[in-house]
């Protein structure tokens, strides 16, 4: 999102907010910052004047200049919150025509016979697409006026769509209020989720049959004694995978927890051995994140795009040559289906990972907003969890976002207790280019590559 235009949003989001039922009652600033946005715009648009309303236009005003985009996060609940499933299939049934659903998950395809078995008279068609391809594609819909599209199921991890996609309206949020008492507020915050997942390091469990070999992600970068390189490194190329690049902004943010973890697994100070003079924005200084990037761009690495090829070298590296490779926690998959003997490196310091979430959207505009905030409800459990929409996703590797619903299928109940660390999405939007740009830039200078 172009931030000189951060005040102008709050204001248009703090009116929408007042002109719908209500907005959301989380106990966190964020929102209370829209309120009182909100009550501002109120204020100034009746009768009441004096004292009141200049106290009101001042806290409007240093909400604002506190948090620019506040007026934007969730959860933010209009006239369909409180609305039952049977209430909107009602509504639904009215609104007729097809509900189009554009899905960055294959899983989503199960739904489609589920769904209409469920509310007979709704035809819900499912697109299977990419993350770019279903952004594209709604963007695209949107600024012509020719809206095909319903609903969006995509990920989130750099901010883009939040900043670019639902701040400008291109995207829009429903919040079931229901089922959102059953969700972290934290994840709330951005969009509506479905479920999280996480990139994890993988390992041989032949190779190391007494558990993983890593405990820090300052052990990928070890070495042996004669100096070269421990471990074999397989991973998708950094800079072209937006969920690898926010975990590096992520490490940058968390530099103090970082360095700490640095002295806590080799008892001595980190040193700091990044040169930032080629580039032209700031670079902080002596920054742990900042270091550990520049480190991982100079090893010897080996990129593979296909997540199965990336488990499947590490399936075939041995205790002699032993190999790790980042990948999709879904691909452990590959253990049961392919006999690959590999397993999820867990509970690494400072944290093992960052969390990926998944959001189910509204497509800004569509003509089916009973239908399209129908097949939501429904895909993430309905009232009591157990509509039947969840059930394509209760996969290894996914964490679903409702706290009353546990994926059996994980050996750790949360992502969370896999040591993931929750996304700042603010934060890993203003990092975000500079991270690819010090990435793409060291990863020319690797002597290795």
């Amino acid at each position: 999102m172009n931030r000189k235009k951060v005040l102008a949003l709050l204001m248009t989001s703090a009116l929408s907010v007042s002109m719908l039922a209500a907005c959301g009652s989380s106990a966190s600033t964020d929102t209370t910052a829209a309120d009182n946005a909100a009550s501002a715009v109120v204020a100034d648009d009746t009768a009441a004047e004096g004292t009141e309303s200049a106290e009101a236009a001042e806290a409007a005003d240093t909400a604002a200049a506190e948090d620019p985009d506040a007026g934007s996060y969730g959860p933010i609940y209009d006239e369909y919150s409180e609305m039952s499933s049977e209430e909107l299939y009602e509504l639904a049934k009215e609104e007729g025509g097809e509900i189009n659903v554009y899905a960055t998950s294959s899983k989503m395809l199960k739904e489609e016979e589920a769904f209409e078995e469920a509310f007979p008279g709704l035809d819900v068609v499912i697109s299977d697409l990419d993350n770019d391809e279903v952004l594209e594609k709604t963007k695209t819909e949107y600024d012509t006026g020719n809206i095909e599209g319903d609903v969006l199921q995509v990920k989130d991890a750099a901010g883009d769509v939040f900043y670019d996609y639902y701040d400008e309206g291109v995207v829009q949020a429903f919040y079931p209020k229901d089922i959102c008492e059953h969700i972290n507020p934290d994840l709330l915050k951005y969009g509506y989720p479905l479920y999280s997942s996480m990139s994890f390091w993988y390992y041989n469990t032949d190779a190391f049959p007494d558990g993983q070999p890593i405990n820090s992600w300052w052990n990928v970068l070890d070495t042996n004694e004669d100096g070269s390189q421990k471990y074999s490194i397989y991973t998708k190329e950094i800079g072209q995978e937006q969920a690898y690049l926010s975990m590096f902004a992520t490490f940058i943010q968390h530099a103090d927890e970082m360095e700490k973890a640095y002295e806590d697994e080799y008892g001595q100070p980190l040193e700091y051995t990044y040169d930032a003079s080629a580039f032209d924005f700031e670079v902080p200084e002596n920054n742990a994140g900042v270091e550990y990037l520049y480190r991982f761009a100079q090893l010897q690495m080996t990129f593979i795009s296909d997540g199965d090829e990336l488990v499947q070298a590490v399936a075939n590296s041995t205790a002699d040559a032993p190999a790790l490779c980042l990948c999709s926690g879904g691909k452990i998959a590959n253990r049961d289906e392919s006999g690959y003997a590999i397993a999820w490196v867990t509970n690494l310091t400072p944290f093992t990972g960052l969390e990926n979430v998944e959001y189910m959207y509204l497509v800004g505009g569509t003509d089916k907003p009973a239908g399209a905030r129908l097949f939501i409800r429904w895909v993430t459990g309905d009232t009591d969890g157990k509509s039947g929409g969840l059930k394509p996703f209760m996969k290894e590797g996914v964490f679903i976002a409702r706290d009353d619903v546990i994926n059996e299928s994980n050996p750790i109940a949360t992502v969370a207790e896999a040591g993931a660390v929750a996304p700042d999405i603010a934060g890993i939007y203003e990092r975000y280019l500079d991270t690819q740009d010090m990435w793409t830039y060291w990863l020319d200078q690797n002597p290795n590559m």
